[in-house]
């Protein structure tokens, strides 16, 4: 396995398939990477030589934010706004959707599993 960014990407897959499995590197990165290294996205990572290995690390470390930086520049946007108390940060606080979504029916990934409320007994007659 070819080691890029901390992370060991399959050998046997396209080198542009290949890339997306570091986080922070989608398809549209992934091809510009590739063609910034000078590398055919159709090749297979076990026929880059060492040379195009360097060339894509090089690539990776100047121009892109990946792994534990992007995850803790990431978390470190979440807390702030959750320090100043805005209306995404209260959201993320307790849970709920932030994108304006409707939680009357839905919203299971993000509120968690049912939690069932008993309903009033009726008063006999």
């Amino acid at each position: 396995m070819a080691r890029i960014a901390g992370v060991d990407i399959p050998r046997n897959k396209r080198g542009v398939i290949s890339l997306t499995y570091i986080y922070g590197i989608g398809r549209s990165a992934a091809q510009k990477i590739l063609e910034q290294a000078g590398i055919d996205e159709n090749l297979k990572v076990d026929n880059w030589n060492d040379e195009q290995l360097t060339n894509v690390r090089n690539v990776i470390n100047e121009h892109f934010k990946v792994e534990g930086a992007l995850r803790s520049e990431t978390q470190m946007n979440i807390k702030r706004l959750m320090d100043i108390g805005c209306y995404r940060g209260i959201r993320h606080r307790i849970g709920l959707p932030l994108r304006g979504q409707k939680t009357k029916n839905n919203a299971r990934t993000r509120k968690g599993k049912k939690k069932t409320v008993a309903n009033k007994k009726k008063a006999t007659k």
